[in-house]
């Protein structure tokens, strides 16, 4: 099939490339032309692991193609996929003027009938009304792709959702996974929208709720760990999305419990559930900064590394994430703050307050530090030398593990103050929530 996919993020060219090895003859569009330059040398200009590689492949066989969108005439493909973004607005709902772009650049450039295959998240209803408006042929299928795993994600999805209001569409549409053996879900364009918010709201709140109890732990003595090994034995419950840590963060899961809950709101209905979730992961991120001052007093001229800037290991994304509200709050404060992640870095680092040093290294980041935080569990991180990281650091010899990850016995063991995330310490510290 002859595909077109405007929008070549972090989701758009994942489709891109995947699709192209699957068969089909893909036509890759972005709006941008440094990064069309970028993946036309078969570079996605961001850290996705086996995407590059995936790039090369599918451009030197000429199954995919890429180009800029003022360079693009006529639109031939039978089937347009949008993936573009859709962040959030100061409201909470969700900024739709890229679609809208989209759509009326596909509208006037479509040389037929093309059907337009929304990967973007909208919020339920909003498709109708943008097919309606655009005279489209339109179909939703939500992406569910992991940073750090969307590669895999494609090939070997867990569903595939298509909501559309024609049969025909809908078949056209699932001709696009021929090669991909998943079970699929065809329904409605408004029900496929929700399907996508469901599932990310019902994961945030897992995140909020084993954070909520991991503060509970703290206060009554119990530890996390092992209330998560008891409960997680439960097969209604499993083990997915129940480590305490900082929280979430991401381009997916903070702005679309905002737009969920926004959307509940317009619709006369108040979610207090998601607005608990929020509350409870905005809440998560501050607790580092809380412990730094209980154990060090006064932040001003202390020495404080941070280790991990990315939301999360496989990925250089760091929008939404705890590192950098934490990392600001500490400069705010007058602390010395360095940090270093494996990915992120140098790229990231125009999101930092000013002050901040960025270290090549965890041990350029910890030389002379009085206090570590962990950030982002990189497995970097949980096999550095302990000893050597003893003799690098300064008293207190304070590390703060914000994704209880890190090797507690050994670290207390070494004489470090080491504070988990609703750890009962097995050395008769005391932990924090």
């Amino acid at each position: 099939m002859n595909v077109a996919v405007v929008g070549l993020g972090r989701v758009g060219s994942v489709a891109a490339a995947c699709l192209a090895e699957a068969g089909h003859s893909v036509l890759g569009i972005d709006i941008a032309p440094d990064r069309v330059k970028s993946l036309q040398k078969g570079k996605s200009g961001f850290y996705e692991p086996g995407l590059d590689s995936l790039l090369q492949e599918t451009l030197s066989s000429g199954a995919l193609s890429v180009k800029q969108l003022g360079k693009v005439d006529r639109l031939d493909s039978e089937i347009t996929m949008v993936a573009v973004g859709t962040p959030s607005l100061a409201s909470g709902g969700s900024d739709l003027s890229s679609v809208k772009s989209a759509l009326n650049w596909i509208a006037n450039k479509a040389s037929g009938q093309t059907l337009l295959v929304m990967k973007c998240t909208l919020p339920p209803g909003m498709g109708q009304v943008l097919a309606q408006q655009y005279r489209l042929s339109y179909v939703a299928n939500p992406e569910f792709l992991r940073e750090g795993q969307a590669v895999n994600d494609w090939r070997k999805p867990d569903r595939i959702v298509i909501g559309g209001d024609r049969r025909q569409d809908i078949e056209l549409t699932r001709r696009l996974y021929n090669s991909i053996e998943a079970p699929f879900v065809i329904t409605d364009i408004v029900t496929a929208e929700m399907i996508k918010y469901a599932a990310n709201a019902f994961l945030a709140t897992k995140v909020s709720f084993i954070n909520e109890i991991a503060n509970v732990c703290n206060l009554v003595g119990a530890d996390i760990e092992d209330v998560v090994a008891g409960v997680a034995l439960d097969p209604r419950i499993g083990s997915s999305f129940l480590r305490a840590g900082l929280g979430y963060g991401g381009s997916c899961f903070p702005k679309d419990i905002r737009a969920l809950e926004f959307v509940s709101t317009l619709n006369g209905y108040s979610c207090d559930l998601l607005r608990a979730v929020i509350s409870v992961n905005n809440r998560q991120r501050l607790l580092p900064v809380q412990v730094l001052q209980r154990e060090l007093g006064s932040l001003n001229g202390r020495e404080v590394a941070i280790l991990g800037l990315a939301f999360k290991p496989g990925t250089d994304d760091i929008r939404e994430a705890p590192a950098v509200d934490i990392i600001r709050l500490l400069v705010e404060g007058g602390a010395r703050v360095r940090v270093y992640d494996p990915q992120a870095l140098p790229g990231g680092s125009q999101a930092l307050p000013t002050g901040t040093t960025i270290a090549k290294s965890t041990n350029e980041a910890i030389s002379s530090a009085e206090a570590l935080v962990l950030c982002t569990e990189w497995e970097e991180f949980s096999q550095l030398d302990w000893e050597k990281v003893r003799h690098t650091m300064r008293p207190p010899y304070l590390v703060i593990d914000g994704r209880n990850t890190l090797p507690e016995e050994i670290l207390t063991d070494l004489g470090f103050r080491y504070i988990g995330i609703g750890r009962k310490s097995h050395r008769h510290q005391e932990g924090v929530a």
